[in-house]
């Protein structure tokens, strides 16, 4: 592991990107409405990539003593400290208060990855659906496979199905597993290609524990948007997103068998495809309770800022300078 020979990179290379100010308006209405005051601090983050911060999610299956003591001399920590409901002791992930990002591993064919790089807010919808040994898991959107990798980290289950719709990302998703999961138990991974809406009526009542990582608008990546057009179109077509998100959680809940829970995330601030969602699920679902997580939000309360005002069964992280994760939705459910 010579890390001496890899300069870190600061994220420079995202500062030529451009912001796009078709999003950046879109975005300001939107965001001065549903976060008041909040949404200038947020914004200061979001469109400078050079204050970003990148988590270390450690690789169980390809251990390294020297990575460990590299991340310690470049200031990072144990990320999630405090006395959390759940958490395995085989998750180990490292943060630090500065930004930029550790150098990244290239994929090879046949050699495990010993690091994955995220943004560490990504952790808390794994750490919320508390997944123990033996248990059947499916991962309804799983590209590009950084939740499924943190997943196989905490517990062993005993059926793993991840699923992507999207071809290229699907693609995606397999080389992350490939990059990071050893042969015996990639055997035991089954990945699909399935349209996530009509999953319920094929597998009806096969899995204790469902992760909704729902495609959204990607608050981070849509801000630098490079064609305009695309960009557009994109805030176009946002306004479909919350009723696709509604349908996969309806999917969700049939595959799930009496008992099981659910946590359903995405990755923008956006209350159409939040708590806006959520409630319109347990408006109609009767046979589905919201699950309180405020003990796990309190638990990481020094890591994360989170929108105040939320009910029990949500939270949504704020970046903000040292401490730029987020956005990040989680909310968990749990089927009668």
């Amino acid at each position: 592991f010579l890390l001496s020979l890899k300069p870190e990179n600061n994220t420079k290379g995202k500062l030529q990107k451009q912001i796009c100010q078709v999003v950046l308006d879109h975005f300001e209405k939107q965001y001065t409405a549903e976060l008041g005051d909040t949404w200038a601090s947020v914004r200061d983050v979001l469109t400078y990539p050079l204050c970003w911060q990148y988590a270390v999610l450690l690789n169980k299956f390809n251990q390294s003593t020297e990575l460990e003591n590299a991340l310690h001399m470049k200031g990072y920590r144990p990320a999630f400290q405090g006395p959390l409901p759940y958490f395995p002791a085989s998750l180990k992930c490292y943060i630090r208060k500065t930004p930029g990002r550790f150098p990244a591993q290239k994929h090879q064919a046949g050699k495990l990855k010993e690091y994955y790089l995220l943004n560490a807010a990504s952790l808390l919808p794994v750490l919320a659906l508390e997944v123990k040994d033996g248990e059947d898991i499916l991962d309804l959107c799983a590209a590009p496979g950084g939740k499924a990798v943190a997943i196989l980290q905490c517990a062993y289950p005993g059926q793993f199905h991840c699923n992507e719709y999207d071809e290229l990302r699907s693609r995606w998703l397999k080389q992350t597993i490939e990059s990071f999961i050893p042969t015996p138990l990639i055997n035991l991974i089954t990945v699909s290609k399935l349209d996530g809406r009509q999953m319920g009526d094929l597998k009806p009542e096969l899995f204790d524990k469902v992760l909704v990582d729902a495609p959204c608008s990607n608050d981070r990546s849509w801000l630098f948007s490079s064609d305009i057009q695309q960009a557009t179109l994109r805030l176009i077509q946002r306004r479909e997103l919350s009723s696709l998100q509604f349908q996969l959680l309806r999917s969700a809940i049939k595959v799930l068998r009496p008992g099981g829970s659910l946590v359903y995330s995405t990755c923008t601030l956006s209350k159409a495809e939040n708590s806006d969602v959520i409630k319109l699920i347990l408006n109609s679902c009767s046979n589905v309770m919201p699950v309180d997580i405020s003990e796990m939000a309190k638990a990481v309360s020094q890591e994360f800022t989170f929108l105040s005002g939320t009910q029990q069964h949500e939270l949504l992280v704020l970046p903000e300078k040292g401490r730029a994760w987020g956005p990040m939705y989680i909310a968990k459910l749990k089927k009668m």
